[in-house]
């Protein structure tokens, strides 16, 4: 009875084959909120092309004023905004810290120095020569500042942008010195300043190489986001960290370097626009790469309409708004911080 049950008996019942697990889905680039932005920020960008005191419309010079002035005063404020807000987007990536950016890492401070060593020892110097100057010493000055970070544990990740902010005001004092050796204070202020008033036709076409920026940040996203996981994970998967790390330092220093001899300085911005997005859109570097570069362009827009219209006649730099504005967001960031531990 035994052996007949047990010649009877059916065989165990094998498990169901695993279904394949589907690809987690990429965040979309094009969405209809992104139009929407875009369509916002173009209307800032054709509003600012007719923001002024002089009179483009009523003089008889209007139209020759409107190319010489207006137009690339214009594209500056496109080109520099998404090239702030990139780079401060890609150095929060690499550095695992929301608090850093060009100008809270002494990035700007460095491509200062190179472009007033040029001043002093090459007067005479085009504006490309003064651009690659101060691309080389602003690469140094960051490779500089991720050495500091990788040589020192810090435990809070506020220290991180005072320490920067530190380093940053050392080569600025340097630079100060220089300057009044120099008798070179006035003009360097001037530099400095982050106004767009003395942009005009023929001196803001270097900011163009932004746009290659823009492309290399984008084809590199995906290895930014990875080696934002560290060292460890990067090489666990196959990734060369440290060639990820030049490659994003490079893409820094070169829109920083332009940006500063072309505009000057543009606090806060690469800091606030991307915990701006971030808070909202999460951490994919590749979908939040286009919202990045437009919510910079319309701050840095709004605060050059602002800037134009406020004391009109006189004109009060985008960069003393932006900084306001940035103090305040960046105070918010770490009251956030404390209450969420």
């Amino acid at each position: 009875m035994t052996a007949l049950t047990r010649s009877h008996a059916q065989p165990p019942a094998s498990p169901p084959a695993a279904e394949p697990r589907p690809r987690p889905a990429r965040g979309r680039l094009f969405t209809w909120p992104l139009l929407i932005g875009l369509v916002i920020t173009a209307g800032l960008v054709v509003l600012s092309l007719f923001v002024g005191v002089y009179d483009v419309f009523g003089a008889e010079d209007g139209s020759e004023m409107f190319a010489i002035t207006r137009v690339p005063r214009t594209i500056a404020l496109v080109l520099s905004g998404a090239a702030m807000a990139m780079s401060g987007l890609v150095m929060q990536q690499l550095t695992q810290n929301r608090f850093v950016e060009p100008t809270t890492t002494g990035t700007t401070e460095w491509a200062g120095l190179g472009l007033l060593l040029t001043m002093v020892l090459v007067p005479e110097a085009s504006l490309l020569v003064k651009m690659t100057v101060a691309v080389i010493t602003a690469f140094i000055g960051t490779m500089v500042f991720f050495a500091f970070l990788r040589r020192v544990t810090l435990r809070s990740s506020v220290i991180v942008p005072i320490v920067g902010m530190m380093l940053g005001a050392v080569v600025g004092a340097f630079s100060t010195y220089i300057a009044l050796s120099t008798n070179m204070l006035q003009s360097m202020g001037i530099w400095f300043a982050g106004s767009f008033t003395s942009v005009l036709r023929g001196q803001y076409e270097p900011l163009w190489v932004v746009v290659a920026v823009a492309v290399g940040v984008f084809i590199a996203a995906d290895r930014f986001t990875i080696a934002g996981l560290g060292q460890e994970v990067a090489t666990n998967v196959g990734l060369n960290y440290n060639r990820v790390v030049l490659l994003g330092t490079g893409l820094i220093a070169i829109a920083t370097g332009v940006v500063t001899v072309v505009v000057g300085n543009l606090p806060f911005l690469g800091l606030v626009v991307p915990n701006l997005v971030s808070l909202f859109r999460g951490d994919d570097l590749r979908s939040n790469l286009p919202w990045v570069c437009l919510v910079g362009i319309s701050v840095v827009t709004v605060c050059d309409i602002i800037g134009r219209v406020i004391i009109m006649p006189f004109e009060v730099p985008a960069s003393t708004i932006l900084a306001m504005i940035g103090a305040v967001v960046f105070l918010g960031l770490l009251l956030r911080k404390r209450n969420h531990g």
